[in-house]
């Protein structure tokens, strides 16, 4: 950053853990994941809309906004809110009538006793509180206290206690807050900070390392301090207008205190107190976790002081280090993977499936918390032949550019073998593989992408594929396009992809044809009309929310919809955005099932239970859990709204045997109690997903289900 002016790039996505889940100590910030605009709220291009874009702040209190004064004016205005450390000390003791500033330190004691970090907020919040009713208008909080005795509070904890401190006393709009902090340095913690309030940031920790790389020759001699300040600066400015384009915010101002996140592993204690209505569903650590991470950092560090030659911790996050982050891909399954293929060998892969699928002991993922529980065995006849499970298989979407030649074609062959799908990725596929070749193998990817870059899309392009996939959002970086660095781009790659060869390509974040689930429609029937015979995919990114967008999509009449997690693709840390798939609620599902192609797909029953007509329909449903979904009122409006679709789906004749089979499916469904032969009463409990509370269901609502079981 401080070199080129750009933030560095990762390379084909994140395989560490959780925050919540990790062994190490944690920046609180990584509990935090941005969230993204997806179709319905466009993102906006910070390269070539910059011109509509600001990272204008304005420090101090604010007038009512009702009214036109003078007073209105009082403030200090910056062009950008990274302040140098000559900056800060200028605020810091500023002497005027309309401005004053309050420095409050972000520190604790350093111990290990329960509610001391707790200790320190409060008192912090009333500190805070006695400056507004002071008159200062200004608060600084700063971190530089800490001694061997008082360790900081993770200066994203403190911002954000006293920012809902003050919404909370109805005082927050007559002070502006800044922070002058050590523990600031990636472009994800500015934008967590300013997300909860700040109105500039001083990352003097920063700053001093950059002195010190460049007085060691770590950086370009040539360049003076001034011009890696100035670089290091202008990178995290371009970031955050990344960031802010992805959720479709052209201003500072707007993003600032909206708290455009989710919270994945904060205890529920601690997101309500501190980082009051953010979204945060899983639950996690409490505060005293949180102050043990901080200790465990701030002790480290005075270690480090008493030793002649100190070194600090690898990290490890972005590449495997022995002593590093814990990785999923690692020295020990990238050999068995090597050598199970080598040697064509069954049981080596499976040691190597072992390591990765066994997360007993190392969790990394939040499936990896889930146990499969002991059912009873089916017979073998009941379980569909293989041919049809390897033709669901599909491998994920990498580009010719990002993996080379031999690798894409490898995977095309193989899937090709099996009967599943390969996915071109977003870059294109030489024409020369959409003939097969002479031992009747085929290099041809079933599925191929269109993104807002359209590398490589063509009309032949289009013809040749069983399934186009709209990539309107992907894991690694929501709200952004693909990137490809320009020393990749050679000339094969620039033909396949009809651009220029060492040219970097960044896709642009939009399509920039699709604003709305209007536009999408558009492009999914140009698609439709480009290929007839080819299924329509839509790829979406999970986030809070992405069941509604879902549910648009599929209106859209997309034949398939794509949720992929956050741990995919080339770009920037794409750990900082998206969340982990693992679950959907039935609410969700009857939604996006209540599109009418849909109910047309399974009106006969045989494309999603085989031959089983409508018998298997209904027994779809129970396994789904769509008769008792989520919560009360979400099964009773929506069950009622299916169960009608169905019935006007169905023949005259089947209309018997559809109340019959699901009157069974209500039967035998998990947690569907069992009931009598007329389905009345049925004695159900319902669980809800948010909440995790039992709850029984009203016998009028019983009653309803009865009811419109028996008119089917």
């Amino acid at each position: 950053m401080a070199e080129t002016g750009k933030e560095a790039l990762g390379s084909m996505g994140i395989d560490t853990p959780l925050a919540v889940l990790s062994e190490k100590a944690q920046h609180l910030s990584s509990y935090f994941k941005q969230l993204f605009a997806q179709v319905t709220n466009p993102p906006i291009d910070p390269i070539r809309e910059r011109m509509v874009m600001s990272l204008l702040s304005d420090i101090g209190g604010l007038s009512n906004l009702l009214e036109e004064s003078p007073t209105h004016c009082r403030q200090i205005e910056i062009q950008q809110p990274v302040l140098r450390n000559k900056e800060v000390e200028k605020i810091r003791w500023i002497d005027h009538e309309n401005f004053q500033t309050k420095s409050i330190h972000m520190t604790f004691r350093a111990s290990e006793e329960e509610g001391v970090l707790k200790k320190a907020l409060d008192r912090i919040n009333q500190y805070a509180e006695d400056a507004v009713d002071d008159g200062y208008s200004i608060i600084l909080l700063t971190d530089r206290g800490i001694d061997s005795s008082h360790a900081p509070i993770p200066s994203l904890l403190a911002l954000a206690s006293v920012h809902n401190h003050l919404i909370r006393t109805k005082k927050r709009a007559k002070v502006g807050i800044i922070i002058e902090a050590g523990d600031v340095w990636e472009t994800h913690h500015y934008a967590t900070l300013i997300g909860y309030g700040a109105s500039a940031v001083n990352p003097y920790m920063a700053f001093e390392t950059i002195k010190a790389m460049k007085d060691q020759g770590f950086v370009n001699k040539d360049l003076s301090y001034d011009k890696l300040e100035y670089n290091y600066i202008k990178a995290v400015n371009g970031e955050l207008l990344k960031i802010f384009s992805k959720m479709g915010i052209s201003t500072l101002q707007s993003y600032q205190g909206a708290q455009i996140f989710e919270i994945l592993g904060l205890g529920k204690d601690v997101v309500d107190t501190y980082f009051t209505g953010s979204i945060s569903r899983i639950g996690g650590i409490n505060l005293d976790t949180i102050a043990k991470e901080a200790l465990i950092k701030h002790s480290s560090g005075y270690h480090l002081l008493k030793q002649e030659s100190p070194k600090l911790e690898v990290g490890g996050i972005y590449q495997w280090k022995q002593r590093g982050e814990e990785h999923l891909f690692n020295p020990a399954t990238i050999h068995l993977l090597q050598q199970a293929t080598k040697q064509n060998d069954y049981s080596v892969y499976k040691k190597y499936a072992q390591l990765i699928d066994d997360q007993s002991k190392k969790s990394i993922t939040l499936r990896g918390l889930l146990k499969f529980k002991t059912g009873k065995s089916i017979s073998i006849d009941e379980v569909e032949p293989i041919e049809n499970i390897l033709a669901r298989f599909a491998t994920g979407a990498m580009s010719f550019g990002s993996i080379s030649y031999e690798a894409h074609t490898t995977l095309a062959i193989a899937m090709n073998r099996i009967g599943g799908k390969s996915n071109t990725g977003e870059g294109g596929e030489d024409p020369i593989r959409f003939e097969k070749m002479a031992n009747g193998d085929s290099m041809n990817s079933a599925i191929k992408q269109v993104a807002s870059g359209r590398f490589g899309v063509t009309a032949h392009y289009l013809t040749n594929a069983k399934e186009l996939q709209i990539k309107m959002a992907q894991g690694a970086k929501p709200g952004e396009g693909g990137q490809l660095p320009g020393h990749k781009v050679d000339d094969w790659i620039g033909k396949t992809r009809h651009s220029t060869p060492g040219v970097g390509l960044i896709s642009p974040p939009p399509h920039h044809d699709i604003y709305s689930i209007e536009d999408l429609a558009q492009l999914i029937f140009d698609l439709k009309n480009a290929n007839r015979a080819a299924r329509i995919s839509v790829k979406l990114v999970s986030e809070a929310g992405v069941g509604t967008i879902a549910a648009g999509v599929a209106k859209a009449h997309a034949d398939h919809i794509l949720i992929a997690g956050y741990d995919g693709g080339p770009g920037d840390p794409m750990f900082l955005l998206g969340i982990p798939i693992f679950g959907y609620g039935g609410a969700f599902a009857l939604k996006v099932m209540s599109n009418p192609k849909f109910l047309e797909w399974i009106a006969s029953g045989t494309k999603i239970a085989g031959n089983k007509g409508l018998d298997g329909v209904a027994e779809h449903l129970g396994k789904m859990g769509i008769i008792a979904g989520n919560s009360d009122n979400d099964t009773a409006q929506l069950s009622n709204q299916y169960l009608e679709m169905i019935k006007k789906s169905a023949g005259n004749s089947e209309k018997n045997q559809a109340s019959q089979n699901i009157s069974k499916a209500v039967q035998t469904t998990t947690p569907v109690a069992k009931s009598t032969a007329n389905l009345a009463p049925i004695q159900t409990r319902v669980t809800s997903g948010t909440s995790g509370k039992i709850t029984d269901i009203p016998q009028e609502r019983i009653q309803e289900y009865t009811n419109l079981f028996g008119r089917i």
